[in-house]
Order: C-alpha cells, then sequence, then structure tokens
C-alpha cells in the first residue's frame, strides 16, 4: 500500500462491559449487561457472553431479560471508561498525532508517516492491540486499509480480537462479496429498502447508477456509489468540529396529558440551554425528538436566522415543534431536544484539549 493512505481503525470491544468485567473478576465469563434492569431501563452495552443470547445496546431491558434470564446488570460507571479511553489514546499518541475519535471506544488512524517509522500498517495495529492487552487488560480489534470505509468495516470482520487487512489490490473482490448489512451506515432499515431494490451486496449495489442512489437514498446515495467501488477520500481529522448540542429523558412513566408533555419538555430545554451554555455552543436549528411507548419515533426540526442559546428562545420553538404531535392517542416515553447547525468557526475542538464526540455519517435514518 505504499502509494496510498495508511488507514488504521480501532474498536474496543464490548467496551464498557470488557471494563467492568475486567474491575469486577467475579463478572467475567458471564453474560452481562451494563445499564438499569427497571422495566424502563435500557442496556447501554452487553458483554459478548451475553450478545450470544441476542442482547444488544440500546436494547430494553426488560426484552433483554427474557433473551437471556440469567443477565447481570451493572450499574454504568461514564468517569472510568472516559478515563480509560484517556489511556488508549495515550497508546495510540506514541505512533501518530493523527487520530480522529469516533466515540470513546473508537478511533480512526493515520500511520502514512508514524512516529516509529514502522513499514507496515498491520504491523502498528498488531503493537497497538498487544499492548491495549498487556497495558490495560482490555482487547480490541483493528482494521487496516487505504481508506476510513475500508478499515472501519476491516475491524468489524473478525470481531471480538480481529485483525484485518483490505489491500488496494483486493478491495474490490472484498467489496463485491460484503453483504449489504455490513456496509458502514447501512442499518436494518436501510438494508431492508436496498433487499426491496435488488442489491444484496456490494457487487448488486455497484450495479447500481448514482441517479437510482441519489433518488432512493438521497444524499446518502453518493456515499454508497463510491463504497461499493472503494471510494472514501475523506481524511482523518485530529481537529473536530461538534455538529450538535443535545439531551433527553427517558420518562418513568408514559405521559399523554398535554400538561404533563409541557412540564417535562421545559425541564428537557433547561437541561439544553445548560449545556449549550457549558459548552459555549451556537446553532441555529432546534431538533424535538419523541419516542412513543411503542418505541416507534419521530423528529422535527426548525432552523432560524440566529443562534439559539436561551431558554426564552429555545422553549417557544419547541412548544411549535410539538404541535400536531398525537401523543394523546400514542403515550410518549421519551422526550429530546438537540440544536445543531453552527457556524464553521463555532466550537473548534482545540487540539491541545481534545473533545471526544459521537459523530456519524449524515444517513438518511438508523
Amino acid at each position: 500500500m505504499n502509494e496510498f493512505r495508511k488507514i488504521i481503525h480501532i474498536d474496543m470491544d464490548a467496551f464498557y462491559a470488557s471494563v467492568e468485567q475486567r474491575d469486577h473478576p467475579e463478572l467475567k465469563g458471564k453474560p452481562i449487561a451494563v445499564g438499569h434492569a427497571e422495566k424502563r431501563g435500557v442496556v447501554a452495552a452487553a458483554s459478548y457472553e451475553a450478545r450470544k443470547f441476542g442482547v444488544r445496546s440500546a436494547m430494553a431491558s426488560q426484552k433483554a431479560l427474557k433473551l437471556c434470564p440469567d443477565l447481570i446488570f451493572v450499574e454504568g460507571r461514564m468517569d472510568v471508561y472516559k478515563e480509560v479511553s484517556a489511556q488508549v489514546h495515550a497508546i495510540f499518541q506514541e505512533y501518530t498525532d493523527l487520530i480522529e475519535p469516533i466515540s470513546l471506544d473508537e478511533a480512526f488512524l493515520d500511520v502514512t508517516e508514524n512516529k516509529k517509522s514502522i513499514a507496515l500498517a498491520v504491523d502498528i495495529a498488531k503493537e497497538i492491540k498487544q499492548r491495549i492487552r498487556e497495558e490495560l487488560h482490555l482487547v480490541a480489534s483493528a482494521g487496516i486499509s487505504y481508506n476510513k470505509f475500508l478499515a472501519k468495516v476491516a475491524s468489524d470482520y473478525r470481531k471480538p480480537d480481529g485483525l484485518c487487512t483490505i489491500h488496494p489490490d483486493q478491495a474490490q473482490a472484498f467489496i463485491d462479496r460484503l453483504p449489504i448489512e455490513a456496509f458502514w451506515g447501512v442499518g436494518p432499515v436501510t438494508a431492508k429498502k436496498m433487499h426491496q431494490l435488488g442489491i444484496y451486496n456490494g457487487d448488486t449495489l455497484r450495479q447500481c447508477s448514482l441517479d437510482m442512489l441519489n433518488r432512493q437514498f438521497g444524499k446518502a446515495g453518493s456515499l454508497y456509489y463510491d463504497f461499493a467501488r472503494g471510494i472514501d477520500n475523506r481524511p482523518v481529522e485530529a481537529v473536530r468540529i461538534r455538529k450538535s448540542i443535545g439531551c433527553e429523558h427517558t420518562l418513568e412513566k408514559d405521559i399523554s396529558l398535554s400538561s404533563s408533555v409541557i412540564i417535562e419538555l421545559y425541564h428537557v430545554a433547561c437541561e439544553l440551554v445548560e449545556r449549550l451554555e457549558r459548552k459555549q455552543f451556537k446553532g441555529s436549528t432546534l431538533t424535538l425528538k419523541i419516542k412513543f411507548n411503542n418505541f416507534t419515533q419521530l423528529t422535527r426540526s426548525q432552523s432560524v436566522n440566529h443562534p439559539l442559546s436561551t431558554l426564552k428562545e429555545i422553549l417557544p420553538l419547541a412548544k411549535k415543534l410539538l404541535k400536531g404531535v398525537d401523543y394523546a392517542q400514542h403515550p410518549i416515553r421519551l422526550i429530546g431536544l438537540s440544536v445543531s447547525n453552527p457556524k464553521e468557526t463555532d466550537d473548534l475542538v482545540s487540539p491541545s484539549k481534545p473533545e471526544w464526540i459521537q459523530l456519524s455519517l449524515e444517513f438518511q435514518e438508523e
């Protein structure tokens, strides 16, 4: 891959659950879930022992317990996970400064020119995996290729404890065989739609025209078109621009009374304003997220021509977005608000004091 970039994607395996099993040896080898077991609880992370039963993150806790009656719930410790993530990133920084965090448990590294002058990216990935195992007593999977899309796919290919390299001369054959569900950004809803269109793998995706994909999937269509051809020109970016600030409340009981909904919306808006002030974030689009008791959800957004930062501005706009939502017939279990669409110069994350936030490709759903 001498003439190509050398990109590594590192993904910590079952990160939160693995940290809990490391710190509590009595949990090793047992099915555990990080989260709350009560009626309205949600699984934040699941160990591989739990995943064998079908338990997954974001699953309702009661459903998880039905799938795995012996499931052990553990209270999450976000401060510990952040500390361990910082230790993982300290290892990364010994090899390169071009590190793009995606979340606490995964990141891209551009090691084309690396601090240790190691010729092969796979050797760097092996070293990093070994150091994470020996120094932190955790397991990571690594994918290596010439762009971010393929490195991400490669890291998922042989989990857990995976190591996979996709060379440029093998990439197209690999992509052609890849099930569409394994493509980065293709979730269950998109996969179902692609199946209806006769798209089942990279080969059938590559047969689709750009025009057809844009019609069916909007701006994500061009990404799918490029991915099917092994094209992803996005660089590994060490400096990130925060895309949004948001918060959401999962309610103890479903609510359908207008007064209760407005009160809860007020509390969410107050928390959002506090976060905006703390992060000094300015955006001009407000998004309302509602999840109903049948787990269906909707989002509504509205943009204004000025930054949104105060309760006086945000609450009336949130109430406006709420109008027309039929929660009398469909009680609400979750309310969320977020502000997005910042100015280009707003909230640049400093390279000297990085803040790692969850970002995603702008796909239509999932």
